[in-house]
């Protein structure tokens, strides 16, 4: 345990993919509706070690963020409408937030976008931080069971280990009822876990400013002009529209953001783009109409529009894909503005 007078040095480590994943689902699907503030995050992570080694929180600092994450490829992320630009900027507000960022490209198989070797690659830069620079805590942003041998090497080192974690259910893209669960084997093994679901939905703590700021405020979204055609710069009078870096962020970016790793590119559709009007919109997903059946969409199938800005009888433009059942369902969905 750490004198009262000497500094507590925490290292922070996202899975990045998994941190989505939260966020997203406080946006679309949690009575919030609002994303993870990083800068909020960060905050609540000084109190929080503070409280659990017992010193002042002005002694507690985050020395070292990092955060994991497999990313499209360049090519891929063009044909998604604005994702290089949400990516880049996403990568302006972890870097005002002092986080290094770590990506792998997302590849296929049989398939199946999935991330390869991120896990392992988090796994080797924490353990080797955490030798040269001698945390006295490290926190970890996951629900992965496969962290449990990197934490039982930290503890040799003798780091304290912080999981933040969420348990929670949506509906995933086939309108499938999945189960986000932290594994206990990981909890077991971690000096101080801390299910952040349960101190965000605590009535008790609704005033307490720290869970507060853990959300980003609802501010109006920004909108950006296109870039010259002699490559100089955007610009929409501000570089983030009159936010702050991270408030962009957190505001800017789109559902269809976070890859879906459940299917790979939807069926071509020979008559191509279609247009219908929204029939019903629910928690995370809605339905198009389009005879004989309704079609079912999900938030991550949107480009460039927000789900929660979505209303019933809105037009869009879809494409008919298929679900790993064989079922048709709208996918690559674009609000048609009037």
């Amino acid at each position: 345990m750490p004198t009262a007078s000497r500094l507590t040095r925490i290292g922070v480590f996202y899975d990045g993919n998994y941190f989505l994943h939260v966020s997203n689902y406080y946006n679309y699907s949690h009575e919030r509706r609002s994303r993870i503030s990083i800068s909020g995050l960060h905050a609540f992570i000084r109190r929080q070690v503070a409280e659990e080694e017992g010193v002042n929180e002005r002694l507690c600092q985050i020395v070292d963020a990092h955060y994991f994450r497999g990313r499209l490829n360049a090519h891929e992320a063009n044909q998604r409408g604005n994702q290089l630009f949400y990516d880049r900027l996403f990568d302006d507000i972890l870097m005002s937030e002092g986080v290094v960022t770590h990506y792998l490209p997302v590849k296929t198989y049989q398939g199946y976008r999935q991330e390869k070797g991120i896990d392992v690659w988090l796994a080797l830069e924490a353990f080797e931080l955490a030798q040269y620079k001698k945390f006295d805590v490290v926190v970890l942003i996951t629900s992965d069971g496969d962290y449990v041998p990197l934490i039982r090497k930290l503890n040799t080192l003798g780091s304290r280990i912080m999981v933040l974690s969420w348990d929670f259910e949506f509906l995933n893209e086939q309108g499938e009822k999945q189960v986000t669960r932290t594994s206990q084997d990981l909890l077991e093994e971690v000096s101080y876990p801390v299910g952040m679901h349960g101190l965000i939905d605590d009535r008790s703590r609704r005033n307490d400013m720290v869970i507060q700021n853990l959300f980003v405020k609802q501010q109006t979204r920004p909108t950006f002009t296109t870039v010259p055609a002699n490559g100089s710069s955007y610009s929409n009078g501000n570089s983030f529209g009159g936010l702050s870096a991270a408030d962009a962020y957190e505001e800017a970016y789109l559902p269809s953001d976070e890859p879906n790793y459940n299917l790979a590119d939807g069926i071509d559709d020979p008559d191509g783009r279609k247009i219908s009007t929204i029939r019903s919109l629910k928690t995370g997903y809605g339905f198009v109409n389009y005879p004989p059946n309704n079609l079912f969409f999900h938030y991550t199938s949107l480009i460039d529009t927000d789900f929660n800005e979505l209303q019933v009888d809105d037009e869009v433009e879809f494409t008919v894909g298929r679900n790993a059942e064989g079922k048709d369902i709208a996918i690559d969905v674009r609000l048609l503005h009037p």
